[in-house]
């Protein structure tokens, strides 16, 4: 006689799985967020092995030709090739310029957001933890940045520091930090209430025990997602201020240096300098944004719509 085993219900199931599967399951279960997700794996490749998949080192002289100048998308080099985004002023394979632009880009906003999170997650968890004037001396801080929009608090910065990578960093760090120190604060305001807390005070744990191994885990749900967003608002501002030419020099170009590169030529109907840059950004952007979405939605469902 065969026996029949019982259906394990749906809820039972998901709560057997490991996060990192409830994760992976809710990301599959929404095509959206599976674009995203391709997406920015792509571009994340695209990035790291730039050296190897681009058509040519486009900051490498010995392979630059002035004939190649402003050549439009899919045109034939005289000295073999083809530049299937065109070419830029001075006669680099945009493609190239591209995949090697994304690099620093996606560091820079990557570099900036890690830094910035450590700096926020210490000075939120401080304010929550101690409380009293400490807590007041952090927050007045942190409203004070936030009441200032975040360009123009780059521009003093980057006008006292001047241009370059690691100075570029520095002042997106200055201006994001704020962000996660509001958030981390509040979600450490409701964990400290608790009575898991209350419970490690009465055991007489260390306080760096007590923030470290059971406040601050309980607090990176949220921080997890407004990183992911600030990698995409990190680029953004980078972007913005190379743009305007106050950011990365010419030797270490990022997307929103490109995109003025070829500024000065839209009027003349030599688009794709600028164009298939800004296309990228534009990718590289949603694309983070779309896995940001679906993370807030896996961390915490009450907010999923």
């Amino acid at each position: 006689m065969s026996t029949v085993v019982p259906a394990v219900p749906e809820p039972a199931a998901r709560a057997a799985q490991s996060p990192f599967a409830r994760i992976a399951s809710d990301f599959v279960a929404n095509p959206v967020a599976v674009f995203g997700l391709v997406l920015l794996a792509l571009i994340v490749a695209a990035a790291v092995f730039a050296p190897l998949i681009s058509p040519q080192n486009p900051y490498d002289l010995a392979q630059l030709d002035v004939m190649d100048s402003k050549l439009p998308p899919g045109s034939k080099s005289p000295n073999g090739g083809t530049f299937w985004l065109g070419t830029d002023d001075q006669g680099r394979d945009m493609l190239s310029a591209i995949f090697y632009g994304l690099r620093i880009s996606l560091m820079v906003g990557a570099a900036s957001t890690v830094l910035a999170l450590l700096v926020g997650l210490t000075m939120g968890l401080t304010a929550a933890y101690l409380g009293g004037r400490i807590e007041t001396l952090i927050m007045r801080i942190v409203d004070i940045q936030l009441s200032f929009p975040a360009i123009l608090i780059a521009l003093i910065l980057i006008a006292v520091l001047g241009q370059g990578t690691g100075k570029v960093i520095a002042a997106l760090v200055t201006i994001q930090w704020a962000y996660y120190a509001r958030t981390v604060r509040s979600a450490a305001l409701v964990e400290k209430r608790k009575e898991y807390m209350e419970a490690a005070r009465c055991l007489a744990l260390s306080p760096a025990r007590i923030v470290f191994r059971h406040l601050l885990p309980n607090c990176l749900p949220p921080m997890i997602v407004v990183a992911t967003v600030q990698v995409a608002a990190a680029i953004a501002l980078e972007a913005t201020l190379s743009f305007l030419g106050l950011g990365l020099p010419i030797t270490e170009p990022s997307l929103g240096l490109l995109i003025a590169n070829g500024y000065q030529y839209l009027l003349s109907g030599k688009y794709w300098i600028s164009f298939f840059p800004g296309v990228a950004l534009l990718a590289t952007i949603v694309s983070i944004n779309l896995v940001a979405d679906q993370l807030r939605d896996v961390l915490n469902p009450r907010l999923s719509r």
